[in-house]
């Protein structure tokens, strides 16, 4: 009865690991979802200095390809200049416009004039397919008056469906919107005024606060998951095997005589 007890407890014990590994896979896995971020290739990016943005675009439409890209710059805190890097078969359009009002950064510097948006299109059989992600890259003017850098995009597919990440950051909210706005940070100027520049920009990295910092996290809850769903099932395994084991072993243990000796007394008689 111990026997058969203890194996369903170890049963039990290994059904609850393999479960908890199984909800942090799915923990994981949940909030990977892809959208349009933005990054600067592992560099900091600098107030008042040039840096290189890259935007990611992964493409999640299974029967569309991404044929636009459109990326609105903050009026209030200006881009003076952005210049884009080739991308074969797309068509890059930088966009400037009067401000509204002049806006006067830190240094002193009026800007009357700013980019107001970057539209990348694509050419014939140019577009980003199902399972697929481009990469856009802008090197940019930073402004010196703001430490956040938010750049509301639509992402247009070739089926009609456009998919607006526009909400920007909510620094209080318990978890990131449903549909983002790209975002990059940036820090005190060194004096250099080159910010991101020195990186390549094509490398995703730390400089980033958008939803490439989201899905890394993402990814290594999702590693974690499959990591401890592993070992939860190992451990099953293990702990039904000793069981089994243990049961074996107690069977074989009452079938031998009570007097396992007695052979010994026969051949020795007293």
């Amino acid at each position: 009865m111990s026997t058969n007890l203890s194996t369903r407890a170890a049963l039990r014990r290994a059904g609850t690991i393999t479960a908890v590994g199984g909800v942090l896979l799915l923990v994981g896995t949940g909030t990977a979802s892809a959208h349009v971020s933005a990054n600067t290739g592992g560099e900091s990016a600098e107030r008042g200095g040039h840096a290189a943005v890259t935007f990611r675009v992964p493409n999640e439409e299974q029967d569309a390809d991404t044929v636009r890209l459109e990326v609105e710059f903050p009026k209030g805190t200006p881009v003076s200049s952005a210049q884009t890097k080739p991308v074969p078969g797309w068509r890059a359009e930088v966009e400037k416009d009067e401000l509204p009002e002049p806006v006067t950064l830190e240094n002193g510097t009026k800007v009357t004039e700013a980019v107001t948006r970057i539209v990348w299109t694509a050419g014939d059989n140019a577009g980003i397919g199902p399972d697929e992600y481009g990469e856009f890259d802008v090197s940019m003017a930073m402004p010196d008056n703001t430490d956040l850098m938010v750049f509301p995009t639509k992402q247009y597919y070739d089926n009609d469906v456009v998919a607006e990440w526009t909400t920007p950051p909510r620094p209080d909210g318990p978890e990131e919107p449903q549909h983002p706005a790209p975002t990059v940070d940036l820090v005190a100027a060194t004096g250099d005024g080159h910010g991101g520049e020195h990186g390549g920009a094509s490398d995703a990295g730390a400089g980033s606060t958008t939803a490439d910092g989201t899905d890394d996290t993402a990814r290594w809850l999702g590693g974690a998951g499959l990591a401890v769903g592993a070992l939860g099932l190992g451990l099953g395994i293990g702990a039904t095997l000793r069981a089994r084991r243990a049961s074996g072993s107690g069977t074989a243990s009452s079938a031998t005589p009570a007097g396992g000796s007695g052979d010994d007394s026969k051949e020795n008689p007293a």
